[in-house]
């Protein structure tokens, strides 16, 4: 451990910290600093069986005390320092002002993470391909042979992981909206900050879409002239009521940008013949086609771009490419789940919005059998109509929004003459039955919900793997 974070956790020992909402940040953060000493409360709403009986049970053991149900927020008084779960947000729970104003710190874990991490750090955020593109640059450093710690909205907790990373080591962070929004004048901002896209999404949570362009804006506007910023230069970053303010305006170091659709200035883009490069504005230097990618999409393509900017000068074209001939893809992300009396399934669980949702569909190029629905969190379905008349030969609807997208589908004046066929059920146990039923041998059915999963499952992980599941399931 550095310096710097022995410091930090040298300090608690002894002291009363709180981690409210016991998800998969803080439950490994908290066991983390129970063994370092520190008196650890873990708070949650909701109970040990949600939470899971065997983790309470091993933080129980390291000396964790619970404070769950109604009540939970009650300790709150009497502690030190208290970590809030980042999908706890400021505006929405009026506990952390009140704590606020009895002088106590609230912080979250990637906040620590950042104000400690002795490593070159990576950050990636956007309304969309956060994870696959985290993932991708990750993969082309660990080919190169960097000690890479991957973590963040991705799934891992990173504060438990400065016991071990060093100056020489370097830390990939995908991070959300919500982890950035309390993130202002980071002391340790990203080396490398790459925004793959900003889309009007995530409205249910945020006071407005300013504030959230704002949170977004947060990775890479305390950046210094040292320091890399990728952007998409396919997307208008000015969105939201600043017309005239793209995030372009607030790039301090080098600016990379990636494009399918157009050469850029400096940055990696695919041309016409499907080839892709990468400029310094002088040189163009070739990398690679298309074809050499193995997971289906042009958004994989994007990805595979804004990717190549942000590693460009550390990695090789050699093990760039790969990583495109080997990567199969995140789960949940167009994931081929088997192939079942000649019908080809794809977990798609983390198409939580329309846009997704498009990419999703058009990655087959051909129309296929699409289960949909969730939880709604106001998102706009009809501009996703045009491409599920194009791309959907029978669209299975479940969950909360069944009916939402039903009446968004069916108002398109193309309905009638699309020939799409739409059957709704209850759940998402029905519509994979229905999807094996109405299937016929060289059909591909994709799980792509448009929504969250909320309705039916804590997330769109545990969507995912029940659809799996089920799947696997077939023939038993």
């Amino acid at each position: 451990m550095n310096d710097k974070a022995k410091k930090y956790f040298d300090n608690l020992k002894g002291k009363n910290v709180a981690f409210v909402g016991m998800g998969v940040a803080n439950v490994p953060c908290a066991k983390f600093l129970a063994q370092l000493g520190v008196n650890v409360y873990a708070c949650d709403k909701r109970d040990r069986e949600y939470i899971g009986t065997e983790i309470c049970e091993e933080l129980e053991k390291l000396g964790v005390k619970f404070s769950l149900g109604e009540k939970y927020l009650d300790i709150l008084p009497e502690m030190d320092l208290v970590f809030r779960s980042h999908g706890i947000l400021p505006f929405q729970n009026s506990w952390i002002g009140e704590c606020i104003g009895r002088g106590q710190t609230v912080t979250t874990e990637m906040e620590v993470f950042f104000k400690l991490c002795p490593a070159k750090i990576f950050a990636i955020t956007g309304s969309n391909g956060k994870t696959t593109t985290t993932t991708l640059i990750s993969k082309m450093l660990s080919e190169q042979g960097y000690n890479v710690y991957l973590g963040g909205n991705i799934g891992k907790a990173l504060m438990p992981e400065l016991a071990t990373i060093n100056q020489n080591d370097i830390a990939v962070v995908e991070l959300s909206s919500f982890q950035l929004l309390t993130m202002g004048n980071l002391v340790n901002s990203p080396d490398v900050a790459v925004v793959t896209n900003i889309e009007c999404t995530h409205q249910d949570h945020h006071i407005s879409l300013d504030e959230y362009v704002d949170a977004k804006r947060n990775i890479l506007i305390y950046q210094n002239e040292n320091c890399k910023t990728v952007l998409n230069a396919d997307c208008d970053y000015s969105i939201g009521n600043r017309v005239y303010h793209d995030m372009r305006y607030d790039v301090r170091g080098e600016l990379s940008q990636f494009s399918i659709k157009h050469s850029v200035d400096k940055g990696a883009y695919m041309k016409e013949n499907e080839d892709i490069v990468y400029t310094d504005g002088c040189t163009e230097t070739y990398i690679m086609s298309k074809d050499d990618i193995i997971i289906p999409g042009s958004h994989n393509i994007e990805n595979y771009c804004t990717a190549i900017c942000a590693v460009w000068g550390m990695v090789d074209i050699e093990n760039i490419l790969n990583v495109a001939k080997t990567f199969g893809g995140v789960e949940h992300r167009i994931e081929f789940v088997r192939e079942f009396n000649g019908v080809r399934y794809y977990n798609d669980s983390i198409a939580t919005s329309p846009s997704r949702v498009i990419s999703g569909l058009k990655a087959f190029g051909r129309k296929i059998n699409v289960i949909m629905g969730g939880s709604d969190k106001g998102n706009d379905m009809s501009e996703m109509v045009p491409y599920i008349l194009k791309y959907v030969k029978t669209l299975i609807l479940n969950g909360a929004t069944a009916q939402k997208i039903y009446d968004a589908v069916t108002a398109s004046p193309d309905y009638k003459s699309s020939g799409i066929e739409l059957i709704c059920v209850d759940n998402l146990e029905q519509a994979v039955d229905m999807a094996k039923d109405v299937s016929t041998n060289g059909d591909v059915v994709s799980l792509c919900p448009a929504c969250p999963a909320f309705d039916q499952f804590k997330t769109f992980e545990y969507r995912g793997r029940k659809f799996k599941e089920l799947v696997n399931g077939f023939g038993e």
